[in-house]
């Protein structure tokens, strides 16, 4: 009996195989045969010796110059400051709600607004309700630093947006320079339970859907924070030019990330190099529209307090670093995406030249493109809705919500993104198809060798 015939299209295994090859579309090798990545997308045809050179001699130098950049711009921790006390820069600690007890507000002075006795106005109605409502007086205790066990007393108006309860954690903020009975005041809840509870449910999901893909994904992600907390943020605070940590770091996180979580393959490399092409393209962009609708990045309370604090930081250079970081996330999930569509098409047809797999490639990324630029445009917008929102009750008209420096910010970050990831679909599918498709059945990895394993197969069927 004959055994039945393979399909032309399929690639044929190696005998004597080295064990770096991936497995054939469609065969899962024998368990005697376990060497088949399983970091990939899926099974992906093997690029000859000298694409993974061209591929190598592009890469190394640029993983060897972010080295280097990482190297002479460590900044060796944030550089030291007196506390100012406001906002965020203020000497913290935890406490926790001991005795909550209902008080007349009136008594305990907590009306700071003078009762108009017109009640149309924001302020007659607050010093209305100050006046005649029941507050809460709380007992707080420090469980936390020098003074644990301290304790003081928090009223709370009714109307307030932050309501205390009884045996309810929270955080407390330390000004040394006040009087005493004044040096301690609530100013958050402590939220670390359920924010840790929340990430441990996220992590577990992860993994339980994607397994192994999964772990190094969530490794990937603790190694990026890693870099944003330990380099790119403190490079920033020593005074180096932001565009360029920022580019140097989300280099790195996209070269640990990308690797990490699909494997050291032509395919990632080609993500990679989509990805690094559509980021400079971001920041060319990014730089000159920054300049030339002369945004300063020094928009709120928080970027006032970080220029008052460390005036040598360029604000305008924090924003593109913030534009920049900010893409990388979406533009891998591109590129990876991409890529891997190419590659599929690739395997399921190996005679489509590096035109038809392009033109193929393409339309798959018109729909990607709808479905991303739509979300980065909704996430944007929904960060700023409580901005737009006050906008909409000033009845100010789209003209002038548009030229606020708050919303232009908004705008430029969202719309430069979006050419970034617009641009990383063409430019990612054709170095997709010209890599896929420029190995041929005579490249050295693809030679089919004598004694065919998988004929081995066909012969266990015989009857």
């Amino acid at each position: 009996m004959t055994t039945s015939p393979q399909p032309p299209t399929e690639p044929v295994e190696h005998t004597g195989h080295t064990g770096h090859e991936h497995a054939p579309y469609g065969h899962v090798p024998s368990p005697s045969h376990g060497h088949s990545h399983s970091h990939s997308h899926g099974p992906a045809a093997p690029v000859s010796k000298h694409l993974r050179k061209v591929i190598a001699a592009v890469l190394i130098p640029f993983a060897t110059a972010v080295f280097i950049g990482m190297v002479i711009l460590w900044p060796g921790g944030a550089p030291a400051h007196e506390r100012t006390g406001v906002g965020f820069d203020r000497q913290t600690q935890q406490g926790k709600v001991v005795t909550l007890a209902q008080v007349d507000c009136k008594s305990v002075n907590a009306s700071q607004v003078p009762s108009t006795g017109d009640t149309s106005t924001p302020e007659g109605r607050e010093a209305q309700a100050a006046q005649t409502g029941q507050c809460k007086k709380a007992t707080i205790e420090v469980t936390g630093g020098p003074d644990q066990g301290r304790t003081f007393f928090e009223i709370v108006q009714p109307g307030a947006p932050r309501q205390l309860a009884k045996d309810q954690e929270v955080v407390v903020a330390y000004a040394p320079d006040a009087p005493r009975d004044l040096q301690y005041s609530v100013i958050d809840v402590n939220r670390k339970f359920p924010m840790a509870l929340l990430a441990g449910i996220f992590a577990i999901a992860v993994v339980v859907v994607g397994r192994m893909r999964g772990l190094f994904a969530l490794i990937a992600l603790a190694v990026s924070f890693t870099v944003l907390t330990l380099f790119i943020l403190p490079a920033i605070l020593q005074g180096s030019n932001p565009l360029l940590v920022a580019v140097i770091g989300a280099s790195a996180i996209m070269l640990i990330a990308l690797y990490m979580c699909h494997g050291l393959t032509a395919r990632t490399s080609v993500a990679v190099l989509g990805t690094l092409v559509s980021l400079l393209l971001i920041g060319l962009l990014g730089s000159w529209f920054i300049g030339w609708a002369f945004l300063s990045g020094n928009t709120d309370d928080n970027t006032g307090l970080i220029h008052g604090l460390y005036p040598e930081i360029d604000m305008s250079g924090l924003l593109l670093a913030g534009v920049i970081i900010g893409s990388l996330g979406v533009l891998d999930d591109v590129t990876v995406t991409q890529t891997s569509a190419v590659w599929e098409l690739h395997q399921a047809d190996p005679k489509m030249g590096p035109r038809a797999l392009y033109r193929a490639g393409i339309r798959i990324g018109r729909d990607h493109i709808a479905s991303v630029v739509n979300t980065l445009v909704l996430a944007y917008a929904g960060a700023a809705l409580p901005l737009l929102l006050l906008f909409s009750i000033a009845n100010s008209s789209m003209g002038s919500v548009a030229n606020s420096e708050l919303v232009a910010e908004e705008i430029v970050r969202t719309l430069v993104g979006s050419i970034g990831l617009v641009a990383s679909v063409p430019v990612t599918t054709a170095l997709a198809a010209l890599v896929v498709s420029a190995d041929r059945p005579g490249a050295p990895d693809t030679t089919p060798a004598a004694g065919p394993v998988r004929g081995g197969r066909g012969r266990r069927r015989k009857r």
